[in-house]
């Protein structure tokens, strides 16, 4: 069998990291109306037959990093419902497994983390620099056809953290001057049950910023829960955001609730320390969970001559990690903050 008929069979993810099976691009006409575009390996568009007024552009990916599996398997059991008629859909529809040879792989990369890749078109000096070129190209053209007359543009980059957290399920806001952090987003965040959110206050390179930056896309970066190997995720702490999702792709439109505060805790990046030598250390073990608070003037590592210390207030810790490369984030040191000021 092909690629394709593998992926009518309902065996995306299977046949997505099946390298064997030559990839060609196909479109077809499922029983329930939709048109399917298989347009790369591990990447499908989903045009329903009859589109809402109101009608959404909405992007799911996952695969971004190698190892982080349970999204990757939440998109692979949405994919078989719409592929089998058992979800319909109101929006068009775009979903991703973006990396898959880092996922047969089992690790996070090959060369280079793709998930820094995304401010601009890449040098292709490895895989990782050719998959975010692709995906640039491929998010540009799902969001340039739409038909709607003012399209809602959606991106949810879905990830798990390395480490554990203090918060198994959050997200995090990229910092854009686009109006990107919308009620509606909001909204979402709660149905979904996620347990904190976290607002980013400076441009970056990830996939999500970019789709909020160049395409005003109501985007979010979501960590949910740790790193596990295929097949042993414990799905059922995802309940909760699976059927959030299955919500936004498949209702013509969401329910806006007023946002509670003393639900979900809200962050905001305070600092972002960048490794600047192989000097880089932290004094925390490593095994310290995601948003663990430390109190002001705690001493928490260095890099070089420079020494590390908990500012006024006090700071949280965030995917600290002294074994990236230099130049790049070796933590983000938040503080509780608010949202009502923007929405």
């Amino acid at each position: 069998m092909t690629y394709t008929d593998w992926v009518q069979r309902g065996q995306w993810l299977a046949a997505t990291c099946d390298m064997s099976l030559p990839f060609t691009q196909e479109e077809w006409t499922l029983p329930s109306g939709i048109l399917c575009r298989s347009l790369d390996r591990g990447i499908l568009e989903f045009n329903p037959p009859q589109l809402p007024a109101q009608t959404k552009d909405i992007i799911l990916s996952s695969g971004v990093h190698g190892n982080e599996t349970s999204p990757i398997e939440l998109l692979d059991r949405l994919v078989r419902d719409i592929m089998a008629g058992r979800l319909a859909l109101s929006h068009r529809l775009l979903v991703m497994i973006a990396h898959p040879t880092a996922i047969n792989n089992q690790t996070r990369f090959i060369e280079e983390n793709l998930n820094r890749l995304f401010q601009v078109k890449n040098e292709p000096r490895n895989l990782e620099c050719d998959i975010a070129n692709n995906l640039q190209d491929i998010v540009s053209n799902f969001y340039g056809r739409s038909t709607a007359v003012a399209p809602e543009r959606w991106h949810l980059d879905l990830h798990c953290a390395i480490r554990k957290s203090q918060h198994y399920r959050f997200a995090l806001s990229p910092f854009t001057d686009k109006p990107t952090r919308s009620a509606s987003l909001f909204s979402f965040i709660q149905q979904a049950n996620l347990d904190a959110v976290l607002l980013s206050n400076r441009p970056s390179s990830t996939f999500s910023w970019h789709s909020a930056e160049y395409f005003g896309a109501q985007a979010l970066t979501i960590e949910l829960g740790q790193v596990a190997p295929l097949g042993r995720n414990d799905l059922t702490q995802l309940d909760d955001f699976d059927r959030a999702m299955r919500l936004l792709v498949s209702e013509p439109q969401l329910v806006e609730t007023k946002w509670d505060s003393n639900k979900t805790p809200v962050y905001r990046v305070n600092r972002t320390l960048i490794k600047q030598s192989s000097d880089f250390f932290f004094l925390f073990p490593t095994d310290v969970p995601n948003f663990t608070f430390f109190d002001e003037g705690e001493h928490i590592g260095g890099d070089g001559e420079t020494q590390f210390y908990i500012e006024q207030g006090g700071e949280a810790i965030v995917f600290p990690n002294p074994d990236v490369a230099i130049g790049q984030r070796a933590v983000l040191l938040v503080k509780p903050t608010s949202i009502e000021e923007i929405l």
